[in-house]
């Protein structure tokens, strides 16, 4: 896969990049990446990507032309990449966007900056994302914590894939407690399940402390987790000792 951001700061990038999954993926040759520098596309002394907003306001509004010259030359390099602007208008990442993301064979990360970006410039995304209802100054953050969440699910990167499919959302759930060695400390003990080798009892435990966990702090991703029977009756045997809040109880 390559994947490549169009930046006004494009050094943002290299502590991360360069940085453990990140640089293992690179070295195993599974992930190429480049970060653009946006202000090679300007024409003027100051390099400058960034203007005072028509009809005035505070802030400054990112050009669209050095974007729109950018990807007409990153476009005649190779295959098109799926473009990807990051704006609070954008559909909410999800774990389920990340693995698709992962199937693509080359990606382009958009990262407004300022105030924002000029509405123009949004005919050349493919899809906007946004990864929180709250503000960033730079979408560089917002395209990295992108970038982490589907590179880990290119086959290959982590090594045990099963870990993927184990974590929190994976299967619509909160994952369950993990823990390692001491067994005990400061008088808190490891569940003896764990412990016990019984990898059918293991499973179960873990199945339904991702259940008991989802009930209290998540309870909205029941509504669309694959569940069976079996995890609805153990459901209703938590619904005394853990009470979600009466508008997000709808199982």
């Amino acid at each position: 896969m390559l994947i490549e951001a169009l930046s006004t700061f494009p050094d943002m990038f290299a502590p991360v990049m360069g940085t453990s999954m990140m640089r293992i993926a690179q070295e195993k040759g599974l992930l190429r990446f480049r970060a653009i520098d946006l202000r090679d596309f300007t024409h003027d002394r100051h390099r400058t990507t960034d203007d005072a907003p028509y009809g005035g306001g505070a802030g400054l509004v990112m050009k669209c032309e050095p974007i729109f010259e950018a990807y007409d030359r990153i476009t005649s390099e190779g295959a098109f990449p799926h473009t990807i602007f990051l704006a609070p208008t954008g559909k909410p990442f999800s774990d389920a966007m990340a693995r698709r993301l992962a199937r693509e064979e080359r990606l382009l990360f958009v990262c407004g900056h300022y105030e924002g970006i000029d509405e123009r410039a949004y005919e050349l995304a493919d899809e906007v994302i946004s990864i929180g209802d709250y503000v960033l100054t730079s979408g560089e953050l917002a395209a990295m914590v992108v970038i982490d969440a589907l590179v880990r699910q290119i086959p290959g990167v982590l090594g045990a894939e099963e870990g993927v499919d184990d974590e929190s959302f994976a299967e619509g759930l909160l994952e369950y407690p993990q823990y390692t060695r001491p067994a005990s400390f400061r008088g808190m003990d490891v569940p003896e399940v764990l412990l016990s080798g019984n990898h059918g009892a293991v499973r179960q435990w873990r199945r339904q402390r991702s259940l008991e966990r989802t009930l209290c702090l998540r309870p909205d991703l029941l509504e669309k987790a694959p569940l069976d029977q079996q995890d609805y009756e153990f459901l209703k045997t938590l619904r005394e000792t853990c009470k979600p809040d009466a508008e997000n109880d709808k199982m």
